[in-house]
């Protein structure tokens, strides 16, 4: 590996400690602070937000704790679980959470479909469900779209509102440019059923992992 290389390899890990570990979600300031932190000057080619969003994913794959892993499958039961209330709004479950990415802080994401926002609202009135309306931006098409907030099993959850016509086409992704990956409800559910196989491949969970994840499925 010549030194251009591996300077690059270096960004790319920082960014990916960084995001994962400082709840910083914007690829460009993780990039800004990685640079600053590693003392370059950023005259190499800085990683791409792909390489970055892959060492994210090899990161916890290696180094991630229980916790932290535990988290990220209850962050997933809590949008199933939202989700299978909104059913009626072909909820998808998106983002960083979906992709096995988040980091602290973060929270997941929820697309759901109708053409007045007032639906939404309503009925979430009517399940006596606490929301906050929000407003979400769309990296890629210089716009924003109004959202709710949802707290689910101590994780803040939020359902972004697209007009039924938004299902046909997933909005570009802030990693790649290309439509953002959406998963439904059965999709989500063996997400969650896999325990992780998403991260972890045809190698499977390490051993300390399993056992965790497999006692905790045994006590559901």
């Amino acid at each position: 590996m010549d030194h251009e290389q591996h300077e690059h390899t270096l960004i790319a890990q920082e960014c990916a400690r960084i995001m994962l570990n400082e709840g910083i979600g914007d690829f460009a300031r993780a990039k800004n602070k990685a640079l600053q932190r590693l003392g370059l000057s950023g005259r190499f080619c800085l990683p791409s937000n792909l390489e970055i969003e892959a060492a994210m994913i090899e990161q916890n794959r290696l180094f991630a704790t229980v916790d932290a892993l535990a988290e990220l499958q209850a962050k997933r039961k809590a949008s199933l679980k939202l989700m299978r209330r909104l059913i009626e709004f072909e909820p998808r479950l998106t983002g960083s959470v979906l992709k096995g990415t988040c980091g602290i802080g973060s929270k997941a994401t929820l697309h759901v479909f109708c053409d007045f926002p007032e639906e939404l609202l309503f009925s979430l009135m009517n399940q006596r469900i606490p929301y906050r309306e929000s407003e979400h931006f769309i990296v890629g098409k210089n716009q924003s779209l109004p959202s709710v907030l949802v707290m689910v099993n101590g994780f803040e959850v939020e359902a972004v509102i697209f007009p039924r016509s938004g299902l046909r086409q997933a909005p570009p992704s802030p990693v790649d440019g290309k439509p953002m990956r959406r998963a439904t409800i059965e999709e989500t559910k063996e997400l969650i059923e896999g325990n992780l196989a998403d991260l972890f491949g045809a190698e499977g969970l390490p051993k300390h992992l399993a056992d965790f994840f497999g006692e905790e499925a045994n006590e559901r």
